[in-house]
């Protein structure tokens, strides 16, 4: 089964907009396996409004919790414990499309980070950068940690107006292809990411093993 990672190089640049179109695009199922937030606007929420309709598989989460923090800071508000062994991939025959929680190194306890726990889930990789002050610094340490972690990296996905001379940099340093790119959108739907899908496919397709 085929399964790919949306990692984000922090909060809110793009990974659920990335997850919607990768799940369409694969025709396969979404799962964020740790939330943080209100329920009612989380992710998992966000994701079934997005794709009603679509026939696509919207996996609960392993863990919700209410507070907008780190999953280990969220478990203790709510006196509660983050447990490996209660965190186990859905069982489907489709693509699973796993949305990763903020950047790469947040804990989800006080001494384990959720990079650790989601590498050991032979997934291929996808990373999604935002442009702004301090990205590329961002972008290159989050590659840095996966590559050290040797996980099967596809590429990156640029979120904004393009920037010339920061993704020149990115690219030519992570030596990583560009898969896609997210431009600002009015209306975000059903629509929207099958275009975003058809434009990104062929590139997707080229570097997936």
């Amino acid at each position: 089964m085929r399964r790919i990672m949306v990692a984000g190089i922090g909060t809110d640049v793009g990974k659920t907009v990335v997850s919607a179109i990768l799940t369409l695009l694969f025709q396969g199922d979404y799962w964020k396996p740790i939330q943080c937030g209100n329920e009612a606007n989380s992710d998992t929420a966000t994701m079934k409004g997005w794709l009603e309709g679509s026939e696509r598989v919207i996996h609960p989460p392993a863990y919700s919790f209410q507070a907008p923090v780190s999953p280990h800071a969220a478990a203790r508000l709510e006196k509660m414990a983050i447990s490996t062994e209660s965190i186990s991939l859905p069982e489907t025959t489709r693509p699973l499309i796993i949305e990763g929680v903020g950047g790469l190194l947040v804990p989800y306890t006080v001494d384990r980070l959720t990079i650790d726990l989601f590498a050991s889930w032979r997934c291929s990789w996808v990373v999604v950068s935002k442009h702004y002050l301090g990205s590329i610094n961002h972008t290159l340490l989050t590659i840095e940690a996966l590559k050290r972690r040797r996980v099967p990296l596809l590429g990156l996905i640029f979120n904004g107006a393009p920037h010339p001379d920061t993704e020149e940099a990115i690219l030519q340093i992570s030596e990583l292809p560009l898969l896609g790119r997210l431009f600002p959108e009015q209306n975000l739907n059903l629509q929207t990411f099958q275009r975003y899908g058809e434009q990104w496919q062929s590139n997707f397709y080229k570097h997936l093993p």
